[in-house]
């Protein structure tokens, strides 16, 4: 696949991805680091000969492990593998009802079916699934939908995940929800969590915390924006990000211990005082929310500490 909105702009493997003793010595590192998730992605994860090595590595150091996957590659015996080794879930892609408009996203024919057939696998072999979609002007009314074919299939989860341009994204700016919009949908969202039994979450949307607190819907979520104080991206070579769409390398696991980065970073350390500027820095719900520090970024010229422009309530409503 070739997919247009892709953060890692994603393609033919890299010369220098991790190998794969270099990459359970950075399992043990996440896990020195504390962190309690470790989810397998890409590009898509499947495509690594040594990623059930991997996996198995990481449930064997006690991690919650899980995948974020285009689905396609999941058959019956990739699925009861994943199963026996302790996998806990898969995060399958599905962007439309439309399977064309899937395909065309992925710039793959038959990638929508495929999709569909990893989830039925998923759930025949036991192995716990939730569907992701990337919210762009064009699919919005479709989101719902997606909710209850998540629901028919047995989904345990609908993630949304909200268009922030970078990587090959950039190119799809334009596509992206216009601030009501994005309002407006995080207030359906909400109101259809109410409806159903599986668990709905808008990623990149951090907004969304704040109307389910104000609407008095009670979620197991803590916080909106996790980047650099819960969560963090490591790529196929090694560089470590606060989160896939804050695009700034904060060193090279090759270089420095992992648990070093994540502890002593002054980028990570900056997000964790939740210092914000402007409207996020006044904003009553700076903890539970957070704004979208990567749309920060985009927006002020770097600042991730600024304020998040996709955001209703900041304009006087506090």
């Amino acid at each position: 696949m070739y997919c247009d909105h892709c953060y890692r702009d994603a393609g033919a493997k890299a010369a220098d991805e991790l190998s794969t003793a270099e990459g359970k010595a950075l399992l043990e590192e996440i896990k020195q680091a504390g962190f309690k998730i470790m989810i397998f992605s890409g590009g898509e994860p499947l495509l690594r000969p040594d990623i059930f090595q991997l996996a198995e590595h990481a449930v064997k150091l006690g991690l919650r492990t899980v995948f974020g996957t285009n689905g396609t590659l999941i058959d019956r015996d990739t699925a009861r593998r994943l199963k026996e080794l302790g996998v806990m879930g898969m995060g399958i892609s599905l962007d439309s009802m439309d399977g064309e408009k899937h395909d065309r996203l992925r710039k793959m024919k038959g990638a929508w079916t495929g999709a569909v057939e990893g989830m039925k696998q998923c759930r025949d072999a036991g192995l716990p699934f939730q569907i992701h979609t990337t919210v762009m002007d064009w699919n919005q009314e479709e989101i719902l939908d997606i909710t209850d074919f998540a629901v028919r299939m047995g989904a345990v989860a609908h993630h949304q995940f909200f268009l922030v341009p970078t990587g090959r994204g950039k190119d799809l700016a334009e596509e992206a929800l216009k601030v009501e919009q994005y309002e407006e949908l995080l207030a359906r969202l909400m109101r259809k969590q109410r409806e159903v039994a599986i668990e709905l979450k808008p990623t990149c949307a951090p907004q969304f915390m704040r109307i389910a607190k104000l609407d008095g819907l009670d979620l197991r979520f803590s916080r909106g924006c996790l980047a650099g104080t819960h969560y963090c991206i490591i790529s196929p070579k090694g560089l470590v990000q606060p989160c896939a769409y804050l695009d700034m390398t904060l060193g090279n696991v090759r270089e420095t211990p992992f648990s070093k980065i994540w502890a002593e970073h002054e980028v990570f350390q900056a997000l964790r005082t939740l210092d914000y500027k402007d409207g996020c820095g006044r904003c009553a719900f700076k903890v539970k929310c957070g704004g979208c520090r990567a749309r920060a970024a985009i927006y002020h010229g770097g600042d991730y500490m600024g304020e998040d422009p996709w955001c209703l309530y900041r304009a006087g409503n506090r």
